[in-house]
């Protein structure tokens, strides 16, 4: 049994409204054990003897659009993926944590999207790519003012993003610690 957190993108920020409740009901009703939800924002943890998180997060996707009528991109990692994002954000000695934020990728990027990859104009953003993560440091403000934001990446990148603060990346990874 590995744990594991599946972050939704785009849920209870705009129209696409999930209650925690429902979404608890729907990943047990999967077959998943120890079923909880972070916060309002379509993040969930749970237990499952399954290895596949691509497998993994069909399924949550499948559960949604089938009982909820929605189409919401889900992106699994497991315990250990999170340990590895926790200790390796290269900003996370910065002075203000309510700063940085990490970029969850569906897969990683191809080279040739990475080496592209330029901030806005105008915009100060510090932003470091490992694997399918990006670490995002806002030194002069805050991802609410942004143009470097989800849509922004997936756009020049080509793949699904979800992007967390990085309370809520650290949360993450004590709720799915092994």
């Amino acid at each position: 049994m590995s744990r594991y957190a599946a972050l939704l993108r785009g849920v209870n920020v705009g129209t696409t409204r999930i209650g925690m409740a429902d979404l608890r009901r729907l990943v047990a009703d999967l077959g998943h054990d120890d079923v909880r939800t972070y916060l309002q924002s379509g993040n969930v943890v749970f237990d499952s003897t399954s290895a596949d998180a691509g497998k993994l997060a069909r399924g949550i996707e499948g559960a949604i659009a089938e009982e909820l009528g929605l189409t919401v991109p889900v992106l699994v990692r497991t315990g250990a993926e999170l340990a590895k994002v926790t200790g390796g954000n290269p900003y996370a000695g910065q002075d203000d944590p309510t700063k940085l934020l990490v970029a969850f990728l569906a897969a990683a990027p191809a080279r040739a999207k990475v080496a592209a990859l330029a901030v806005p104009g105008g915009e100060n953003v510090e932003f470091t790519v490992v694997g399918r993560e990006i670490y995002l440091h806002f030194p002069g403000g805050g991802y609410g003012r942004t143009r470097f934001t989800n849509a922004y990446l997936e756009k020049k990148l080509d793949v699904v993003a979800t992007t967390r603060n990085w309370k809520s990346v650290r949360a993450l990874a004590e709720l799915t610690a092994g």
